[in-house]
């Protein structure tokens, strides 16, 4: 099967990671994965949430397209006054896959929240947004341990994310917008450096799908993550 962009069925788009990219945030990078581009800030706040136990610290994330990130306008969620599901959705899944990054203890009594907005989306934004997200995170790290914030760096481990699907009953990495919304199957993968699976969220859009058949879509997203951690340490030169 040819794909739109002539990639092969296990290859990414091409990425890039752009850090620094906002003057006042104390993390942020554009994340570009072809014709997707995700802007992540990282902020850090002197106080931690009253439900984190004392001493220890929070990371969290928001999550946001903007109106015209897609081929038609969306309207802003402020503008419905509450926050969309798909929104909440993923700003979770952003959020959960960040904190286990961290040591939060050794963060200390305070909270750093990674604001991720769409300026462009080309299928594969969550994804984008926890790979593009980390880096955000590990800049704001290390200015606290620059700054003689903390002692010691509180990143654990990268994070990174990336998609897979069926398209024709043909398994591929990575999928555009073009392919992800006629997809069988769609398929998002959270992972670790040690390429652990931190989160895996797979659904049968048009059919179910095997066991077998789920194993190679996480076997595609293990060579993906592989190469998207790559790209990380080469953005961040070491954590």
């Amino acid at each position: 099967m040819t794909r739109a962009d002539g990639r092969a069925t296990d290859q990414l788009r091409p990425v890039q990671i752009t850090t620094g990219f906002v003057k006042f945030a104390e993390g942020s990078c554009l994340i570009r994965c072809g014709d997707t581009m995700v802007l992540c800030c990282a902020s850090v706040e002197e106080k931690a949430p009253p439900h984190v136990a004392e001493g220890t610290g929070w990371v969290t994330a928001e999550y946001s397209m903007l109106p015209r990130a897609n081929r038609e306008r969306s309207k802003r969620d402020v503008s419905k006054l509450k926050l969309s599901p798909r929104s909440a959705e993923i700003q979770r899944l952003v959020g959960r896959s960040l904190r286990g990054a961290v040591d939060l203890a050794a963060l200390g009594e305070r909270t750093i929240t990674v604001d991720c907005d769409v300026l462009q989306g080309d299928g594969g934004t969550r994804t984008a947004s926890v790979t593009g997200g980390f880096v955000a995170l590990a800049l704001a790290c290390r200015k606290l341990v620059h700054d003689g914030v903390l002692e010691k760096n509180p990143i654990r481990h990268y994070v990174t994310g990336v998609s897979a699907g069926i398209v024709d009953e043909v398994p591929m990495l990575d999928l555009q917008y073009s392919e992800d919304s006629r997809a069988q199957v769609d398929l998002n993968c959270i992972m670790d450096e040690t390429g652990c699976i931190i989160e895996l969220q797979g659904t049968g859009e048009g059919r179910a799908f095997t066991p077998e058949e789920q194993q190679e879509l996480v076997r595609l997203c293990a060579k993906g993550n592989r190469e998207l951690l790559e790209l990380q340490k080469e953005a961040l030169g070491g954590i």
